[in-house]
């Protein structure tokens, strides 16, 4: 696939009295959830079948979008206080637009991960905006948005939020939703600080000696590393599928328990069968990081529309044997207890420590580390299921397809729901190609 740069600018934000707010060069402070995350972008991928806006609405409704969502058009730096901060100084987001000569279908075959859709967003290392849009238009007139934010500004939720307001704002709607702005003071420690949990062994560790690999430092020489050794496989999650899975997952309950969720099936499932296709057996434990949304967590609950980082982890474990040997139910109560732990005490908790200075004093660095390129014997696990990504609307309809772009790192899983619509899933799947091998022919058996 030839994809044709047309051009490359920046969109600054458009306010309605075209008066920048009297905020103008504030430094907002992160907040901790902010700083524990991973400081890198994420990219994600749309495609709109025509007919679709001209790009020029396109880049109004963001500037509009922006102006609301100022952090996105800011910079990251230190501020006065010595605090990792977003500069509000309007310096805008990248806007980049494409073609392709030829039609979609034939450019990108959607049902296979391939490295060529890396060609439909901006490059997301080493860039200073922390907003990047690429408009790519294919010759029988389908688009293609590949949208690049910095994770330490938004979080999942707070991504799908801007994204449905850019929607808005691109048919001349009222920005919404109305993002909640107040990262700088929202999580502030509680005096005296209770810590009731080992944060030093889950969101932080021992930053090594030396750096293991320069892989995080060099976009081209990851992936190209990665080619021919790590794949990404796209598996379809059937509404059916799914509660088969679930039936089985929740025989054997009493009465008075509910069974266990989608989620905690689903998760239970893949978990299972990735670790019998790599073959790991008894004697190795395996752990799975799931992303925990706090807003609905904390007291008080978190609005939804708050616009920033409010995710920690869950890390559910077992011995490999023991997971793949007893049935799913098992894996799916691990992944209950597991998340259900992270709750109000624990995101108090975990403020409270990364507040108290002892991060500094020790050395740490976050867990979240994107420069690792293989997992095994473990998983990570970015669960999309509840945001609204596919609110988004130009005006012609939804997307009718999404997906995360191509990242082949060992051990990570992209949890998302289709575009259909009808209750089904897709997953993305990234392992050595001989484990892949195996999973293909696992991963539809219920056992």
């Amino acid at each position: 696939m030839k994809v044709k740069i047309g051009s490359s600018k920046i969109v600054r934000p458009l306010y309605d009295d075209s008066v920048a707010p009297g905020d103008a060069g504030e430094w907002v402070p992160f907040s901790v959830l902010d700083q524990v995350t991973y400081g890198e972008h994420v990219a994600i991928i749309y495609a709109f079948q025509p007919p679709n806006p001209p790009n020029a609405a396109l880049e109004l409704g963001l500037a509009r979008a922006l102006a609301a969502y100022r952090e996105w058009a800011g910079r990251i730096g230190v501020g006065p206080d010595g605090r990792r901060s977003v500069l509000l100084n309007d310096a805008g987001a990248r806007f980049m637009e494409a073609t392709v000569d030829a039609p979609l279908a034939v450019s990108i075959p959607f049902g296979t991960p391939s490295p060529e859709a890396r060609r439909l967003h901006p490059r997301i290392d080493a860039v200073v905006e922390l907003v990047q849009v690429q408009l790519t238009r294919f010759s029988c007139g389908s688009l293609v948005v590949g949208f690049a934010g910095h994770h330490q500004i938004a979080d999942g939720q707070a991504t799908g939020n801007f994204l449905a307001a850019w929607g808005h704002a691109t048919r001349r709607l009222p920005v919404y939703p109305v993002p909640v702005c107040d990262r700088g003071t929202r999580f502030a420690p509680r005096d005296p600080p209770l810590v009731e949990f080992p944060h030093r062994e889950a969101e932080y560790k021992a930053a090594p000696a030396r750096a293991d690999t320069d892989v995080g430092e060099d976009e081209d020489h990851f992936f190209a590393a990665a080619q021919g050794k790590v794949k990404v496989h796209r598996m379809h999650l059937s509404k059916e599928f799914v509660a088969r899975l679930k039936a089985r997952a929740s025989l054997g309950l009493p009465p008075s328990r509910r069974g266990y969720t989608t989620f905690q099936t689903v998760v239970a499932h893949l978990w299972r069968a990735i670790t019998a296709a790599r073959g790991l057996g008894a004697g190795v434990t395996t752990k799975v990081r799931i992303s925990v949304n706090g807003r609905t967590r904390m007291r008080p609950p978190v609005p939804r529309e708050y616009f920033g980082n409010v995710v920690l982890w869950a890390f559910p474990r077992s011995d490999a044997g023991d997971l793949v040997s007893r049935p799913i139910g098992h894996a799916a109560e691990l992944i209950h207890r597991a998340v259900a732990a992270v709750d109000d005490a624990y995101f108090r908790s975990f403020v409270d420590f990364a507040s108290s200075g002892a991060v500094e004093a020790e050395g740490f660095v976050p867990t979240a580390d994107s420069d690792q390129t293989v997992l095994c014997p473990n998983l990570e696990l970015d669960a999309w299921l509840g945001i609204n990504f596919c609110d988004l609307d130009f005006g012609s309809g939804g997307p009718f397809y999404f997906m995360p772009t191509y990242y082949p790192m060992e051990g990570s899983l992209f949890l998302l729901p289709s575009v259909l619509g009808d209750g089904s899933m897709e997953a993305y799947v990234s392992l050595f190609e001989n484990h892949l091998d195996e999973f293909k022919k696992i991963c539809h058996k219920i056992t």
